[in-house]
């Protein structure tokens, strides 16, 4: 079953083999070409560390990747899961080759990764948002502390944008709406399958901040999070790993029942239709390629945030590369 309303399934997933993979396949010795050799398995592939949220999205999206449904010759890849605010951190401090990241921490990590053109979470016509029980107003909440998943995601920079200099307290995600639910906090930010399962709980959206985004752009999609390569691996290695996520992007699209599958182990008890749904919001033809708009996205996402003093100001946001981006 195909669950995707665009045509993806003659989608190449083959590509022309580099240099650098034909000096692995022949046997040669490469690391003199890389900026920062990596620890080799057994069979001499290189570790790379993959750290991504355990999530149904990144799961689908890593789906192939993780279950070796194609070869990656010269690598092997290890997956890391932990939740987007430890990424965030743990790649300001280089401890990982690759890392999803919210697109609001990708100044702070700029100087040592590059955004993958592949990998984007972005909303369109839907995102992060606030949430309360029912009677809740917005002034109110915004009066009110607010729980949200962390100070460095982009859902975070998204509420700022909106409703300016709000009190807030950190809350890990999964833990926002019970804690609405039993009192503690009148209001909450709310982020992955969340966006779906508030409804479960009766509670009411005080402001969706995707569309509001969508709304104050020109139609541009909300950036929330993605894919950052470390540059000290070399321009080869930086091209080759960004070209084995598209391809493992592409095989979940391409084969979904099985990637879901897959995926719902790390849906945290939503059922197969809620799994489906949440994929599909976060994983489909602009993860493949952020596209123009989107690239264009993410930098005024960016200047935004400079202008209300939540992102370094010296950061240039027009010297931004996109690994794999055809400009």
């Amino acid at each position: 079953m195909n669950i995707y309303p665009i045509n993806l399934k003659n989608t190449s997933i083959e590509f022309e083999i580099s240099e650098f993979k034909r000096m692995v396949l022949e046997g040669h010795s490469i690391g003199d070409i890389m900026s920062n050799p990596l620890e080799q398995d057994d069979n001499g592939n290189y570790i790379v560390r993959i750290g991504h949220s355990p999530d149904p999205d990144d799961a689908f999206m890593f789906h192939a990747m993780t279950n070796n449904k194609f070869p990656t010759p010269g690598y092997h890849f290890v997956h890391e899961l932990q939740d987007i605010e430890t990424l965030n951190h743990r790649a300001m401090n280089q401890e990982l080759e690759v890392s999803a990241v919210s697109i609001h921490a990708y100044p702070d990590i700029a100087e040592h990764y590059s955004l993958m053109n592949c990998g984007a979470s972005m909303g369109e016509g839907y995102g992060p948002m606030i949430v309360g029980k029912s009677g809740v107003t917005v002034e109110q909440a915004k009066e009110s502390v607010i729980a949200v998943p962390g100070l460095k995601t982009s859902a975070y920079l998204g509420l700022r944008l909106a409703w300016g200099d709000v009190n807030v307290e950190v809350v890990p995600f999964d833990e926002i709406i019970p804690k609405i639910l039993d009192g503690t906090y009148l209001t909450g930010l709310i982020i992955h399958e969340g966006q779906l399962t508030y409804v479960d709980y009766d509670l009411d959206v005080l402001i969706d901040i995707g569309k509001w985004w969508n709304s104050k752009t020109n139609n541009y999609p909300m950036p929330l999070g993605g894919n950052v390569v470390r540059k000290d691996l070399g321009e080869e290695m930086m091209q080759d790993i960004t070209r084995y996520t598209k391809m493992s992007i592409e095989y979940a699209i391409n084969n979904p029942d099985e990637a879901l599958e897959f995926a719902k182990k790390w849906g945290r008890g939503i059922d197969d239709d809620t799994n489906r749904k949440f994929v599909t919001m976060y994983v489909n033809d602009r993860t493949i390629d952020y596209r123009e708009d989107g690239r264009e996205s993410i930098r005024q996402f960016i200047q935004e945030g400079q202008n209300i003093g939540l992102i370094r100001p010296e950061f240039d946001v027009e010297a931004m590369r996109f690994i794999g981006a055809l400009e």
